[in-house]
């Protein structure tokens, strides 16, 4: 029918979340797709990684800064958006 539209409504988004030195160990992967409710904090996001990548990469979690779309993120009620990518930055040694 002409002149119609369909309401959809996304019930989820996809984020890909990229692990860097411990992080990566951690989790296993360099990287991987995850695909989330759609209002998602990030911190609904990383409760969902640790739940995910067990005991190892949540204490990494819980020490680690985040960046979203290559911007930290100290907001932990920030909405992640579909296609975002998420960085997961364990702390780094150095001086």
């Amino acid at each position: 029918m002409m002149g119609t539209t369909t309401d959809v409504r996304v019930s989820t988004v996809t984020v890909t979340v990229r692990y860097f030195a411990g992080a990566k160990a951690a989790a296993g992967t360099r990287s991987e797709p995850v695909e989330i409710p759609a209002g998602a904090t990030v911190a609904d996001l990383v409760t969902a990684l640790a739940a995910d990548h067990g005991e190892a990469l949540a204490r990494v979690l819980g020490a680690a800064s985040f960046l979203l779309d290559e911007t930290a993120v100290h907001d932990r009620t920030t909405v992640l958006p579909h296609g975002a990518t998420f960085d997961v930055l364990p702390p780094f040694a150095g001086g």
